[in-house]
């Protein structure tokens, strides 16, 4: 079993549960096929699992590490956006939304999306990788943002949380009655939701 899935919080964990979106974060594992740095680039993706037919073995030595996700709502959790190559619909959808969202940017169709990246990376990693939260009353949060309740990941849906796990979401519960609970999902990407994307859900 390799250590090569995505949890909310963004730890790259192992599991036989199989995921439904691939993504990568460049080369971070080693030719024993062992996961050896949390990333190597600045764009973190999220990919299909399948396109054009193409075909590799998982943790090629000397080629991008495959991460694998139980669902998009996750793999944004985590901090990745979707590809510009085998997602390009989704990319241009995203990147318009999370302009329309983050406004105080000023950015427009123009803008590179390194630059929205470097903005991301900055808001789900710090410099001794751990992940980055903030706090916000979950009235204020939109389907899709994961927040930490019980130090377990949740997933917002409607009126309800669920918990996730690498085999699917377990029932979910109401609201907790707390003011605010640490989000997982960046920040920018939060904003990106409340402006229109949608993200893929497995409940």
């Amino acid at each position: 079993m390799l250590q090569n899935r995505v949890d909310p919080q963004g730890n790259i964990i192992k599991t036989p549960a199989r995921g439904a979106w691939m993504g990568n974060r460049g080369l971070i594992h080693n030719d024993k096929q062992e996961i050896v740095r949390s990333y190597k680039l600045i764009p973190w993706i999220t990919c299909l699992l399948q396109f054009k037919g193409w075909h590799r073995e998982v943790m090629t030595p000397n080629r991008y590490t495959e991460l694998f996700f139980l669902d998009e709502a996750t793999a944004f959790s985590a901090g990745h956006r979707p590809c510009k190559e085998c997602r390009r619909k989704d990319h241009l959808r995203f990147k318009k939304f999370w302009i329309k969202g983050n406004p105080e940017y000023g950015f427009n169709e123009k803008t590179l999306i390194g630059i929205i990246d470097a903005i991301i990376h900055a808001e789900r990693i710090t410099a001794d990788k751990s992940k980055v939260t903030y706090e916000e009353s979950l009235s204020k949060l939109p389907d899709g943002t994961f927040v930490l309740y019980e130090e377990k990941p949740y997933l917002l849906k409607g009126d309800k949380l669920y918990l996730w796990t690498p085999a699917g979401y377990e029932e979910g519960i109401d609201f907790p009655a707390v003011n605010k609970l640490a989000v997982l999902t960046p920040r920018s990407i939060v904003n990106t939701f409340s402006a229109g994307y949608i993200p893929q859900m497995a409940i």
